[in-house]
């Protein structure tokens, strides 16, 4: 087998697995780049980093053989890295901009992070509208998430956030639960109690829409918190309240046939 059908074989694979691997780190704790709108771009990007890859290769081997084209394949997707993502103030990704040429070179990048930002938007939000308007399970749905999640956070800061997250929104709920129970004592203490309520302005406790007021902003932190805990790359937490799958049915029985024999078909 002639030496060059080894370098173009081993170029591709080096780069397949490389540009896998830089663009997984360009993503990391911003999106997922293989979530349901984003994964064709992503794999998009990763074929046509193999082909250029393979190019180079092939161009190396033409001009001096002692270079190994497999080099190529590994030191091109690092590219990926430079034009790794962050986040825009509303917490969907973007990519940094450096400058008109590499901003073009960087397109198929920027509307990769676009696509992640919309399969984000699409996640937190299923996880929102399956509590919303209740509040108890909004409470619930932040302690089952913080259960599922907290212990596996490396990261001092963000499990710090998490924590901070689940109080608040489970602090945010028994305050308006007091507030329907038109409770203004223990109301008035629960609320300086805690930092997130401590705005007089904001949480007024003689205000008759203070407890809509709380629920409302313990859904809106909630989300906030699921940004958080997919930007960590809990892509597949269930759906809170998850449902059991329904029983199997069952095949009626002929009356007067033994429980273990098959039913009379007619």
């Amino acid at each position: 087998m002639p030496s060059w059908v080894l370098d173009v074989a081993g170029t591709v694979a080096v780069s397949t697995f490389s540009a896998y691997v830089f663009l997984r780190l360009r993503c990391r704790r911003v999106g997922n780049p293989f979530g349901r709108r984003a994964r064709w771009c992503a794999m998009a990007i990763i074929a046509s980093t193999v082909v250029v890859s393979t190019a180079l290769g092939l161009a190396v081997v033409a001009v001096s053989h002692h270079l190994r084209a497999a080099y190529v394949g590994l030191v091109l997707p690092s590219a990926l890295w430079f034009g790794k993502a962050s986040l825009r103030r509303d917490g969907s990704p973007r990519g940094q901009v450096t400058g008109p040429l590499v901003d073009g070179l960087m397109f198929p990048l920027r509307s990769l992070d676009d696509l992640m930002g919309e399969d984000m938007q699409d996640w937190c939000d299923t996880r929102s509208r399956a509590v919303a308007g209740r509040p108890g399970w909004v409470a619930d749905a932040a302690h089952y998430y913080h259960t599922q999640t907290a212990r596996r956070v490396k990261d001092h800061q963000a499990r710090h956030d998490l924590d901070r997250w689940r109080e608040t929104i489970e602090h945010k709920i028994r305050m308006a639960q007091l507030a329907d129970l038109d409770s203004p004592v223990r109301l008035r203490e629960g609320l300086r109690s805690h930092p997130s309520t401590q705005n007089a302005r904001k949480y007024d406790p003689d205000d008759p829409r203070l407890a809509e007021r709380l629920r409302s902003d313990a859904e809106n932190e909630l989300h906030l918190f699921l940004f958080t805990l997919y930007r960590l790359g809990f892509y597949k937490l269930l759906i809170y309240p998850f449902r059991p799958p329904p029983l199997p049915k069952r095949k009626r029985r002929v009356p007067g046939t033994p429980a273990d024999a098959e039913p009379t078909v007619h």
